[in-house]
């Protein structure tokens, strides 16, 4: 089998190939392990783009078993505040998004007490929520489920049947507009860092009971480490990945897909292909537009243009800063006025979401100093209109060897857009933190672009497809339907996230799920178990203290205290 794509889609197709016996190998563009999962350094700071939060890192879920039979946690402390996330109004008011319901329920009513009857039918589905996830399946994927399977499936949804009924038909910029208080109508939309318009309520729900069940936290080590770790999983498994690879045409003979061909030129052939890098580059490139029936032309041909049908991808500003800043929280979304949003390239909703780093994963920046994370949600065409026409990937030699990823030279005006968004981040954030702008030792910011040279996704998404929309549900209709393969292409499949709706978790479950599709065309049994090799993973649970309604952040003691909870996890081993 030949892996196209060392993402986490393409590492876990790998693990669960070899645990089911086939001979793997993946041919990585990139130098590293992850694609979108990942980070880099910049003098004695590691700056961490991905993981904020990480769906089934905690145990009473399936989701938790995928990363443990990838060997993704093990041997590692998880980390969990008990706010998810923090919006702060323009006029400095906030609002603490507990992921405890009781908790959430208590500060919401001192908020906005004319909101009560809203405020706890919201608590109410939250709790509701936390007891339905344990039955919420991951390990095997729809389309392969008997009518049996699927009956008991359906039974046990039945308890939360009314919860997921209400919350599934109503989307959140409906629901939020129903509060009396104007900072909750807007600040509900802003739960999940940025503004989801498509979404219902169902997604806010799923995420935040995953977090108040101590199963959303992060993973020490952070997102680089937690690719490595299911590289290293994949190695043991005796699988082989390539670095420095490009493939540039899956060979067909027959309508079998038969190897691929590198950028170089070089062949290799196999008996499977699987494809877990960019879809639109896999269909339209790899495969030259062929083997797509009128659902899936339609996807990556009209639908893939339309406004909203991908995740967009983001603007991202790192801060390594010289000194602590305990005043600064680990997570805020703030709102934004017109005017400051007009200064930021490409922004979808006037929001930036600031996170302090340095709480998440202290381990990778020096003692006493602050890693600064900055994002916002942003297109890629702004910042291609910026471009001149220049390359957004280049294949060049670097002392000896051959790399798809390295500088590019961009166009004068795209150059002066990133410094003036840079500036302008810098100033919003040292006006919240005096003294930020001095203590700056090093720095870096990203565009969609950026994300294009890195992976090749398209328009830079982070996430592919979006869920909830036509382009999300009809994947999944289709999936569901002829599994993760194309009409007519014998011994092809997709897995990563292009071949399912949401994120990590659901890339490395697509691993799992094609998987179990080989071998039912290969008519033999799938097989999977837990990494044993390190001990289980460890939990922490830190407090995040409330701020007084205000502007500039407060000088106070550490909004981090020094105490935490630990609870066992009662993993399956």
């Amino acid at each position: 089998m030949i892996i196209i794509g060392g993402g986490l889609g393409g590492l876990s197709t790998g693990c669960y190939a070899q645990m089911n016996g086939y001979r793997s190998r993946i041919f990585e563009m990139h130098e590293i392990p992850g694609g979108c999962c990942t980070a880099w350094d910049r003098g004695d700071f590691t700056f961490d783009c991905c993981v904020s939060w990480l769906l089934g890192n905690g145990p009473g879920n399936e989701m938790h078993q995928i990363w443990l039979e990838l060997g993704a946690l093990q041997g590692k402390e998880m980390r969990h505040f008990d706010v998810f996330n923090i919006v702060r109004g323009r006029d400095g008011r906030a609002v603490y998004f507990y992921s405890d319901p009781d908790r959430l329920e208590e500060h919401l009513l001192s908020l906005s007490p004319a909101d009560a009857r809203l405020i706890r039918d919201f608590c109410a589905g939250l709790r509701s929520f936390r007891k339905c996830l344990a039955v919420y399946p991951f390990l095997k994927p729809v389309g392969l489920m008997g009518r049996l399977e699927r009956w008991r499936m359906l039974a046990s949804f039945v308890p939360y049947f009314n919860v997921i009924r209400k919350s599934i038909t109503v989307l959140m910029t409906d629901y939020s507009a129903r509060f009396k208080d104007p900072l909750l109508r807007e600040a509900f939309n802003f739960i999940l860092y940025e503004k989801h318009p498509a979404f219902p309520v169902l997604p806010f729900y799923f995420q935040l009971a995953s977090h108040a069940n101590r199963s959303a936290g992060v993973p020490e080590g952070g997102s680089l480490g937690l690719s490595t770790s299911i590289e290293q999983r994949y190695r043991r498994l005796g699988g082989e990945i390539t670095y420095n690879a490009k493939v540039e045409e899956v060979l067909v003979e027959d309508d079998r897909a038969v190897g691929v061909r590198l950028s170089d030129g070089r062949e290799f052939r196999s008996d499977i292909v699987v494809s877990a890098c960019d879809g639109h580059t896999t269909v339209m490139k790899l495969l030259g537009g062929r083997y797509l029936d009128e659902t899936y032309r339609k996807l990556y041909t009209r639908t893939i243009e339309e406004p909203g049908m991908v995740f967009p991808g983001y603007v991202m500003l790192f801060l390594g800063l010289s000194r602590p800043f305990p005043q600064g929280d680990p997570c805020t979304t703030h709102l934004l006025d017109d005017q400051m949003a007009s200064k930021l390239t490409g922004m979808r909703h006037p929001s930036l979401n600031v996170q302090f780093r340095s709480t998440h994963y202290p381990e990778l920046s020096p003692e006493e100093t602050t890693v600064v994370y900055a994002t916002y949600f942003a297109d890629a065409a702004p910042w291609r209109a910026l471009n001149a026409g220049e390359p957004e990937q280049r294949t060049r030699r670097h002392q000896g060897k051959t790399v798809h990823t390295g500088p590019l030279r961009h166009g004068r005006e795209y150059y002066t857009a990133k410094r003036e968004v840079r500036d302008a981040l810098v100033t919003f954030l040292d006006e919240r933190f005096p003294g930020l702008r001095d203590a700056i030792a090093v720095r870096d910011l990203s565009t969609p672009l950026t994300q294009v040279r890195y992976t090749g996704n398209y328009d830079g998404t982070v996430l592919g497809w979006q869920p909830f929309v036509e382009s999300g549900e009809t994947l999944e209709e289709q999936i569901k339907k002829n599994g993760p393969a194309l009409p007519g292409l014998e011994n092809f499949y997709l897995s990563g996230v292009w071949a399912t709706t949401g994120g990590l978790i659901r890339a490395a479950a697509a691993g799992r799920h094609v998987m179990q599709f080989v071998c039912r065309d290969d008519g033999r049994p799938f097989t999977a178990d837990v990494d044993t090799s390190a001990p289980p993973p460890t939990h922490v649970v830190i407090p995040v203290g409330e701020r007084p309604p205000t502007v500039a952040a407060p000088a106070e003691p550490s909004a981090i205290t020094h105490s935490v909870h630990r609870i066992t996890d009662k993993a399956r081993t």
